[in-house]
């Protein structure tokens, strides 16, 4: 009979193997759902997304290819399951993962598996309501009399899907780097000394992932340096708790082992008659 919890001990790897099947399977029918609806409501949701071009322009979108709408709705229809599922797949995600978790270690993870897809919102919803009316004003000032834009459907909404995905990306940044402080992976004082290097990194990325324009780039490099930062406050405020806690552990436990004073005689022995008896 073993002393360990019930829901701390240890699943046969054919269990595992049935709960992955089992999560991957509601994965599979939650995206296939969400396409299905996405797909539906596709024409109204591509409007939605093309109004900060359109109301710059006044031109309605085209397509050159006779299969570009069809192919540029399924797109839009996978990109938009993918970007509501995302809370529901990583609570999928953690479902495989908690049962072979400690109770500690479950309420240490919680809080960043709440924090991932909010903070992911919160990144392609800065894209659209700041990044992009910005950066579609900067392009639209290259027209003249002679070159006038004429957008297409595909290139449109595969740009934007790019700054979405990017910006939603790099908004993971400090809830990345807090779970390695809580793990104890890295440190604050080594993210300090390696701020000048994370500076390069993320005009780097911000290269790599956004368009080869400075207002996608700039956009995107600055708000990963800026949570870098929030990341290193977050972080110190974890150690500066953690360390608490070990320090009323250490307390505790140098309380605990320490060794008892010596009663003397008359104390261990109170009964006893002080003075010798008379010959």
């Amino acid at each position: 009979m073993t002393d360990e919890p019930e829901d701390d001990r240890k699943m046969p790897l054919l269990d595992h193997l049935i709960e992955l099947r089992k999560r991957l399977i509601w994965s599979a029918v939650a995206l296939i759902l969400l396409f299905l609806a996405f797909f539906y409501f596709a024409e109204p949701i591509f409007k939605f997304l093309a109004q900060p071009l359109q109301s710059r322009t006044n031109q309605p979108l085209v397509y050159t290819a006779l299969t570009e709408a069809f192919f540029t709705y399924i797109k839009l229809s996978f990109f938009g399951a993918f970007l509501i599922g995302f809370p529901f797949f990583a609570t999928q995600i953690w479902l495989f993962v908690a049962p072979g978790l400690y109770r500690h270690e479950r309420a240490a993870f919680l809080p960043f598996l709440i924090s991932t897809p909010i903070m992911f919102y919160l990144g392609a919803a800065g894209v659209y309501y700041f990044v992009v009316p910005v950066a579609w004003e900067f392009f639209l000032g290259f027209q003249t009399e002679d070159i006038q834009l004429l957008p297409r459907v595909s290139d449109y909404l595969s740009l934007l899907m790019q700054l979405m995905f990017a910006f939603g990306l790099a908004f993971e940044l400090p809830v990345l780097l807090t779970l390695l402080v809580r793990v104890g992976i890295v440190s604050t004082d080594g993210l300090k000394s390696k701020r000048r290097y994370a500076i390069v990194a993320a005009f780097i990325l911000a290269a790599v992932l956004t368009p080869p324009d400075v207002i996608s780039q700039v956009s995107l490099a600055v708000p990963i340096i800026v949570l870098y930062e929030a990341a290193i406050i977050i972080g110190r405020m974890i150690e500066k708790k953690r360390d608490a806690g070990e320090g009323e552990a250490e307390e505790e436990g140098d309380e605990a082992a320490a060794p008892e004073t010596p009663k003397s005689e008359a104390e261990e022995f109170p009964n006893r008659p002080t003075t010798p008896p008379s010959q």
